[in-house]
């Protein structure tokens, strides 16, 4: 989902070269290989960047492009350490008319300077997939990690690094990651089968709704696309709770979790070209699996009632609403974006989610009885203004006090005790900039700056008699400012130098502050993202 193809892609579609539907990644590689033949076909509105960019990337989805076509699919190309048929150097290579197979390395070095200190990240692991005539993908990921030093970062809580699960000996932490995916498409649709991330949004400091904050899951997924401008998407997914269940530890003489599952729907409408407007919701339940919430085109607020017998409602489920709106080239080469996620809004006579309840509308606002628990995210972006290659991008993020809380701890918004949206998780806002400029083709850099107030992560007055002010409780405040060069060789061979400066201002108890700041430098060689 990090390929520098989506970012080509998302330039594309917000100069109005490609129309391109991605609030919810990851794109399959059939999509991508058909955006790409799409922009092959208007090469009057590219630079002379984009066309080299273009070419480069048309190599790493040959299968996709022409290995099915009537006068490849008869023949049988095999290759190993060299290029495959599409001209892309590669470990492995190898297609027939029934099986179509590409495998590579994954191996990676990072070293980082803290201040006075050295930490340092290896990894390695392997990378393949291919197809099974020309309607069945498979493919498979796994890495192996090691970092080491004396200032790493072994739980990844406040960042937007993806948490692990480690293993922590000494001063060494050791993790691994592994994905996999079973899929068949069909041409108004695809059903898959995956241990992989979902990602829904178009924000690059944080995604609101699903992010990639929380190691990967299995989950169900499918998409349905009748036409062009409706796209259906739900997926049902088995989370770890990393809650005990007390009453299984004495019957198994060792740590049973609960049970946590997460069912989610989407509905994306095109009006008109460049328009994406989009309306959700999902609910996260533990115990048991229900049926209900495997049926994909049920209404799970209604759902729920069923199943708790509409008992201490809103429910015995952890629900949530989520919408999405995305402009692009309405004003000339800029994509402006907005996204709300709605965890319980409870105005007086609006009860549950955004539902009428029957009570009076009288004091709608008042302290006792509202609670506005939910995030927003509006964002722009704008490319090639004033100059070619040059992308700015502009976000902010509130995200008010128990969001993503719940009265049950097997329910509340996380798997493996990382958070499912924001990294940054409630009673905090966020706002970022960046401007990236591509040199040439795989030489870029971005300079980058956001400014976070974050205030008390405590949920213990979530169900109190009133919701407390934003921010409340004490105030940290963090401003990061980042310089990041990467330069891409050859397909997946990167190198990357980071400079990044941190200033942390945390408040005391007699309302003081305490600054603390950080210089950090980092070099960084992979093959494989």
């Amino acid at each position: 989902m990090h390929r520098d193809v989506y970012s080509f892609l998302e330039r594309l579609a917000d100069k109005g070269v490609i129309e391109l539907e991605n609030v919810v990644k990851p794109l399959s590689r059939k999509y991508i290989a058909g955006k790409i033949i799409e922009a092959e076909g208007k090469p009057g509105m590219l630079n002379s960047l984009e066309k080299k960019e273009l070419e480069f990337f048309r190599k790493d989805y040959y299968f996709e492009i022409d290995g099915f076509s009537k006068e490849n699919q008869d023949k049988t190309n095999i290759s190993d350490f060299g290029k495959d048929a599409g001209g892309r150097i590669r470990a492995f290579s190898y297609s027939s008319e029934i099986f179509k197979l590409n495998a590579d390395p994954i191996v990676g070095f990072q070293l980082t300077f803290p201040g006075k200190y050295r930490n340092i990240h290896s990894w390695m692991g392997i990378s393949t997939y291919g197809y099974l005539s020309d309607n069945i993908g498979i493919s498979m990921d796994l890495r192996s990690h090691g970092e080491s030093g004396t200032y790493y970062d072994a739980v990844k809580k406040f960042t937007p690094e993806t948490g692990v699960i480690a293993k922590e000996s000494g001063d060494a932490i050791d993790y691994t990651e592994a994905r996999s995916s079973l899929s068949i498409d069909w041409d108004w649709g695809n059903f898959v089968v995956a241990k992989d991330f979902i990602e829904y949004g178009y924000a690059k400091s944080g995604n609101l709704v699903l992010s990639n904050k929380a190691p990967s899951f299995p989950f169900v997924r499918l998409q349905i696309n009748p036409v062009k401008w409706l796209n259906f998407y739900y997926f049902h997914a088995f989370l770890n709770s990393n809650v005990i269940d007390s009453e299984k530890v004495a019957e198994y003489k060792r740590d049973i979790y609960i049970n946590k599952y997460f069912a989610w729907h989407s509905l994306v409408v095109t009006p008109l070209k460049g328009l994406d407007i989009s309306v959700g919701e999902s609910v996260i339940y533990s115990d048991k699996l229900e049926l209900v919430y495997l049926m994909p085109f049920l209404f799970y607020y209604y759902a729920d009632d069923f199943l708790s017998n509409r008992q201490g409602k809103p429910g015995d489920a952890n629900q949530q609403v989520f919408f999405s709106v995305s402009s692009r080239n309405h004003i000339k080469n800029t994509h402006i974006y907005a996204t709300i996620f709605i965890d319980e809004l409870t105005l007086r006579g609006i009860g549950g989610t955004l539902f009428v309840d029957g009570q009076t509308v009288a004091n709608a606002f008042s302290d006792t009885s509202s609670r506005t628990q939910l995030g927003y995210t509006v964002g722009l972006s704008t490319v090639d203004m004033p100059i070619n290659n040059l992308t700015l991008i502009l976000e902010y993020t509130r995200i008010n006090p128990f969001v993503y809380g719940h009265h049950d701890p097997a329910q509340t918004y996380t798997s493996s005790s990382y958070l499912l949206g924001h990294w940054m998780g409630q009673n905090t806002d966020l706002l970022y900039a960046e401007l990236n400029y591509r040199f040439l083709r795989g030489l870029q850099a971005t300079v980058w700056g956001e400014y976070i107030r974050k205030g008390s992560s405590d949920y213990s007055e979530q169900y109190g008699t009133h919701q407390p002010t934003f921010l409340f409780g004490l105030k940290n405040y963090y401003t990061y400012l980042g310089l990041d060069i990467k330069y891409e060789f050859i397909h997946d061979l990167n190198l990357e130098v980071t400079i990044r400066k941190n200033l942390t201002s945390s408040e005391q108890e007699d309302g003081s502050f305490e600054d603390y700041r950080l210089n950090e430098f980092s070099f960084a060689a992979y093959y494989g993202l």
